[in-house]
């Protein structure tokens, strides 16, 4: 496995992090977690010692069972990645979306980062997690209706508690990221990122290199359409979010794999999957430190964690690219 430090910080992660949001079930169609449970232990028995979880995620549901994976771990040799500011249980703040939890009821789901909000979240999630700090603690998307300076207030006094080691934030812009640094320094952005959506290139990505931020990047697969797995007019049920995704159509879908078959021969001859491919892509992007993967068994998260097996060089990655862009040009 490979390490990266976050920013100038102490917190040392792997370079392909447990990413455990199928892991809570929510909108990907249920979860068994025992299944997760076994998923993270087989990534850290190949050096995937980071976790990135939520509350949101399952409503608690996905921190429950990370907590349950590292009770038998060392906690000191476990990174835990987690966030805040998104809540399902208080009608405050910025509407987000109105959805379901895993029960099927209906719920609101609002993003909120006050000061009092956040100290709480905090306090629930080190419950759920079963540990008594988090290593890296995100503000899980823009509030609108905060002042950045009050959030990240908090999370400078949970630091100075010992309840957190290092902050960031995530689905932050540029403008945002220099806002949040006049209060409380931080150290990386989770963005989403893959070979399909690439707009952070224009201006998160170069701000973050010049500012020694760590770039997270999340959905690297594309919610699995990388694969080369999914199928043109693939179904999905209407609790997955793939069923109303634009790059899940017939069209698109044909495009992307018509796409992955013109890079399958480079993949073979690493001895790689196609989606090992992808990720091995997706960590020589200058400045990306991260990528977020799930998985819902131990098989997906081995083959994940072996994406870090081969190298690729760099008119390999410029093969790649090339094609991708070829891609793109047709589709413009």
């Amino acid at each position: 496995m490979e390490y990266r430090k976050l920013g100038d910080s102490e917190v040392e992660v792997s370079r392909i992090t447990f990413g455990s949001w199928a892991a809570g079930g929510w909108m990907w169609g249920g979860t068994e977690q025992n299944d997760a449970v076994g998923a993270i232990h087989a990534s850290y028995d190949l050096g995937v010692t980071s976790i990135d979880t939520a509350p949101i995620y399952g409503m608690g549901l996905s921190e429950e069972i990370v907590g349950e994976a590292i009770k038998t771990l060392p906690r000191d040799k476990v990174q835990i990645l987690t966030k805040f500011g998104m809540r399902w249980d208080l009608a405050k703040g910025d509407f987000a979306m109105k959805t379901k939890n895993n029960d099927g009821q209906d719920i609101d789901v609002y993003k909120y980062a006050g000061r009092d909000s956040i100290i709480k979240e905090c306090e629930d999630s080190l419950r759920r997690l079963g540990t008594d700090y988090i290593d890296l603690y995100q503000q899980h998307w823009p509030d609108v209706t905060t002042p950045i300076d009050e959030t990240m207030e908090a999370v400078s006094r949970l630091i100075e508690q010992g309840k957190v080691r290092a902050a960031g934030v995530s689905n932050y812009s540029v403008a945002q990221m220099e806002e949040a640094e006049k209060t409380l320094h931080i150290v990386s952005n989770q963005v989403p990122y893959s070979m399909l959506r690439r707009d952070i290139e224009q201006d998160v990505l170069p701000y973050s290199l010049r500012h020694n931020k760590s770039i997270l990047a999340y959905s690297p697969m594309q919610l699995g359409l990388l694969t080369g797995k999914i199928k043109p007019g693939q179904h999905f049920d209407d609790s997955d979010l793939r069923a109303t995704n634009r790059l899940f159509t017939p069209e698109s879908v044909t495009r992307v794999n018509e796409f992955l078959e013109k890079i399958r021969p480079l993949a073979e001859s690493k001895n790689a999957t196609l989606g090992q491919l992808v990720l091995r892509w997706t960590l020589a992007q200058p400045g990306v430190s991260v990528v977020l993967v799930g998985a819902r068994n131990a098989e997906q998260a081995i083959q994940n964690a072996r994406a870090i097996d081969f190298e690729l060089v760099t008119h390999e990655v410029d093969f790649i690219t090339e094609r991708l862009e070829q891609m793109h040009e047709q589709t413009a």
